[in-house]
């Protein structure tokens, strides 16, 4: 079966694993090649601190256009949870879909999760005094009127008690742009305390 057909929508899959049979069967996952960065045409545009999602060809970087497998699967097998961890933030980003995982549940889960959470006080605390200072001037320049119209209304509730005034892709800075998922176990049982085959390293880059 060739990638096209492979990843294309349709019922041409078998059941979506939940995670006891994950558990169960342990089976080899393959991302998504868009969503692992090993797509030779195309190259995945999902811009974590304004929700943008597009993409380029390698032989036009200076042309956008749609993301065109926001419906494939993001992974076969399929699956209904999956668990996302970065290494430059303290956060685990959960997506469910009981039909199957696609490709823009996870971009979309993303993009929320960093845009609708606001660093907690406690979090901030433990920032060594330099990230700070950049996580607020990063902070300070999203909050002016031209990039904040770029916010989607649900990215507009205000802090509640114990949180910042700055968002968790604030805490990322410049490093706000998907660039691939991988699997690395090791990394996971160290910070999740466990490893399953739907626990996903996100490499964010500038």
């Amino acid at each position: 079966m060739d990638r096209i057909s492979k990843w294309s929508p349709g019922g041409q899959y078998g059941p979506v694993l939940h995670q006891t049979d994950l558990y169960l069967l342990n089976p080899p996952i393959d991302i998504h090649p868009i969503l692992a960065g090993k797509h030779s045409g195309f190259n995945l545009i999902c811009n974590l601190s304004n929700g943008v999602v597009a993409g380029y060809t390698p032989d036009q970087r200076d042309r956008e256009i749609p993301f065109f497998a926001k419906e494939e699967p993001a992974t076969l097998p399929r699956t209904n949870v999956m668990y996302i961890l970065t290494e430059i933030s303290p956060w685990c980003t959960t997506i469910r879909n009981e039909k199957g995982i696609t490709c823009a549940d996870v971009t979309r889960a993303l993009w929320k999760d960093y845009s609708e959470h606001y660093i907690t006080e406690q979090e901030f605390e433990v920032l060594p005094p330099r990230l700070k200072e950049q996580v607020r001037r990063t902070g300070q320049a999203r909050a002016s009127p031209n990039w904040a119209a770029m916010y989607s209304p649900a990215a507009q509730t205000p802090p509640s008690a114990g949180q910042t005034t700055f968002k968790r892709f604030d805490w990322l800075r410049d490093r706000c742009y998907f660039e691939a998922m991988r699997k690395d176990d090791a990394y996971a049982e160290a910070r999740l305390g466990f490893k399953a085959p739907n626990v996903f390293i996100l490499t964010l880059t500038a």
